[in-house]
């Protein structure tokens, strides 16, 4: 009898496992409409062409009396949403494992940026600030909300799932993504049938984005629970708990090891998801329903070429996958340079190979990085892996602007981030990943 009953509680608790990992998945369900929608396909190019109705007659704006060629406007405004969130994710990280509540942080951070989101509905006219302070705001919520729910991944996922996990989460939001720019597109291409302005159909559909953040948030909060780790309280939270937190990192050289490799390879990953619309519609001059398309091609390859590098991992392992993601990076970005203007074609091909790429080599990352945190420190080390995640490098949309602003050429800025892929490639080949999850004190799977 005693033996049944312990086989009951373990179907039991597998059956609430499986649960929770269905919540966790809905939340990149709801919050990747924002990095693909707003951030990819919409913001850039239409807060870029704000900033120019503002501009002076020698094309800059001045926020704060700071002159800022009006071009570079959205990339600048991505850069300056990481001060914020550097600022914001360690403390948010080291006070989730304190305290253990990291749901109702997760709330407050979703529900910021899904109302920032929605805001950017009154972007119109020559309000490029306003466009750039709920950019700023959305960003750094996303940011801190992504590190909560990475952090997640250690406690509902055994070692030997990470991979699988981790790539049907990525999955899930790519299906959402490309789910909702269908409506988009019909909405944007047909705008006069529902008697609406080119700008207002855009605006619907940045609002959009953050009310369908805020409704599907509601699952995860659901599904999602709280564990009060035995992680011994801090006396002085905050900063001093961040510092604590590098120093601890410390002694994890090999860990520390692997996350400057990602932090260089996924700057160049985020700064092309974030800079590609600006790319095609100023240097290449195409539309935005062109663009939509494209994107759209993004998500659902990216839906098969993160459920496929899930499988190649579990063959190949996590860290050679990534790698022989990076190689295709670094030629894909190569052949963008080469791109001709006006020719839907060609960046529809260039798109292709992006999708294939993107969700695996994040999705992995993801799952490598989650063996190498040692047991109860996962926000805070995930706060750190999160400063170079979705959207929020600071390095490459800074370069990628500057290039332009002293160039002119967007093509100038796009052809020096195959720099970030090539060198994140060198310094990944160089981790000992088998020894770094051991020395971080967790099992070794198999195949990693």
């Amino acid at each position: 009898m005693e033996t049944d009953t312990v086989r009951t509680r373990t179907a039991d608790e597998t059956a609430a496992l499986r649960r929770e990992q269905r919540g966790w998945y809905v939340y990149d369900w709801a919050c990747s409409v924002y990095s693909t929608s707003v951030l990819t396909v919409f913001l850039g190019p239409y807060l870029t062409s704000v900033a120019e109705r503002a501009a002076d007659a020698d094309g800059y704006v001045h926020p704060l009396g700071v002159p800022v060629r009006a071009g570079s406007f959205f990339a600048y405004s991505v850069s300056l949403s990481v001060i914020l969130a550097v600022v914001l994710m360690p403390l948010v990280g080291s006070a989730a494992d304190r305290t253990g509540r990291k749901k109702p942080l997760l709330a407050a951070a979703a529900y910021t940026g899904a109302a920032a989101t929605t805001g950017m509905f009154f972007l119109d006219g020559h309000r490029y600030l306003l466009g750039g302070v709920l950019l700023v705001v959305a960003n750094a919520a996303q940011s801190v909300g992504m590190m909560l729910y990475n952090s997640y991944l250690p406690q509902i996922a055994p070692p030997e799932e990470r991979d699988a996990i981790s790539s049907r989460g990525w999955a899930f939001g790519y299906a959402a993504g490309s789910s909702v720019l269908v409506g988009n597109l019909v909405l944007y291409s047909a705008h006069g049938s529902f008697g609406l302005s080119q700008t207002e159909a855009v605006r619907i559909c940045l609002a959009a984005a953050g009310l369908w953040w805020g409704a599907f948030t509601l699952v995860p909060l659901r599904r999602l629970r709280d564990r009060h780790t035995r992680v011994e309280r801090a006396t002085a939270p905050g900063l001093r708990q961040f510092a604590a937190t590098v120093r601890d990192m410390r002694r994890h050289p090999l860990t520390l090891a692997f996350l400057l490799a990602y932090l260089i390879y996924n700057d160049g990953i985020q700064t092309v998801i974030s800079q590609a619309s600006v790319y095609g519609s100023q240097e290449l001059g195409l539309g935005q329903s062109t663009l939509i398309v494209a994107v759209l091609l993004v998500q659902v390859l990216a839906v098969a070429g993160a459920l496929a590098m899930g499988r190649l991992a579990r063959t190949h392992g996590a860290q050679r996958t990534i790698l022989g993601s990076l190689v295709a990076w670094t030629v894909t970005l190569a052949a963008g340079y080469f791109l001709p203007a006006k020719a839907p074609v060609f960046f529809f091909v260039l798109a292709g190979g992006i999708g294939l790429v993107l969700g695996g080599s994040q999705a992995l990352s993801r799952s490598l990085f989650s063996h190498l945190v040692p047991p109860g420190k996962e926000a805070e080390y995930f706060s750190a892996y999160e400063m170079s995640d979705r959207g929020m490098s600071w390095l490459g949309p800074l370069l990628f602007g500057v290039t332009y602003q002293l160039t002119g050429s967007y093509r100038s800025a796009i052809i020096s981030l195959v720099a970030f892929f090539v060198i994140g490639f060198t310094l990944l080949a160089r981790v000992p990943v088998r020894r770094a999850i051991a020395e971080a004190g967790n099992p070794v799977p198999e195949k990693i």
